[in-house]
């Protein structure tokens, strides 16, 4: 089954599947709500893995690094808004309360995991059926309602963000690993091969090669990739010009930087510098 919808600035998706799907990681310029409903799934966002069960949410802004990895072939549903924040901030101009506060005024890779208490869940549970009729009986103004519930959601989410400031139980990833990301995170710009790595943190490349996969799903190379991508997103936004973010970003063959950037992004570092 699957529940999906797209208005200016808006996606909504009510997914189930009997097979998980295989996911990566994935880096966008929408911010994004993940509802958990069931699965056997771990999620992983920057430097934390959460074990999901029923009814948890997670939020994710445009720079925060994220996938699902599934430990079993359990049947998986969830339901994703990803939103563009500019769309938001349009909608609500006129309004004290920052929509967009939970996303954006907080550590990266921090209080991502956010706590409802049961009568905030049900809430919840209300408008995401809303939403889903919306689409199984399309009617006109289904748009305008589409964005009036996303706009009752980002209330409710706020409000709960606001008073759960507490950090939510998450996992960092193993001891061993965990001092390795640290070190990605902040020499993003330095020589990050297998080769380089091994030599800082005395482990065998096979073997760190064999932990990252088995801890995140994926490989090291796809990691670093996405996070230097996140670097120049970041970099452009500030106003950086498109050869001092390649250099900056970790990037030292200009024209790889330039064709990483547009397959990743959808368009070329220097149309997007424009667009933001």
């Amino acid at each position: 089954m699957r529940i999906s919808h797209e208005i200016k600035g808006i996606q909504y998706g009510h997914r189930r599947t009997e097979h998980p799907p295989k996911m990566d990681f994935h880096l966008h310029d929408q911010f994004e709500i993940y509802f958990f409903i069931s699965g056997d799934v771990h999620y992983f966002i920057e430097k934390k893995v959460y074990s999901l069960a029923y009814g948890d949410l997670l939020i994710m802004n445009n720079r925060e690094l994220h996938k699902a990895t599934f430990q079993s072939d359990a049947p998986y549903e969830n339901i994703v808004i990803h939103f563009d924040p500019e769309i938001i901030k349009q909608l609500t101009s006129t309004f004290s309360f920052d929509l967009l506060n939970c996303f954006t005024n907080r550590p990266q890779g921090e209080q991502n995991k956010i706590q409802l208490h049961p009568h905030q869940l049900d809430e919840l549970l209300v408008l995401y059926q809303k939403m889903d009729s919306l689409f199984r009986q399309p009617s006109d103004g289904s748009d305008i309602l589409l964005s009036a519930y996303t706009i009752e959601l980002l209330v409710l989410l706020n409000r709960a963000f606001l008073h759960n400031l507490s950090p939510m139980p998450s996992t960092i990833v193993s001891e061993k690993l965990a001092p390795v990301l640290d070190f990605i995170d902040h020499h993003l710009d330095h020589d990050l091969s297998l080769e380089a790595l091994e030599q800082q943190f005395f482990m065998n490349r096979y073997y760190l090669s064999r932990l990252f996969r088995r801890s995140i799903g994926s490989t090291i190379h796809e990691y670093i990739l996405l996070k230097r991508i996140a670097r120049a997103k970041k970099l452009l936004y500030e106003g950086h010009n498109v050869t001092d973010t390649c250099q900056l970003s970790g990037f030292n063959d200009y024209s790889n930087f330039i064709r990483m950037f547009k397959r990743i992004v959808g368009v070329p570092p220097g149309q997007y510098r424009k667009q933001v």
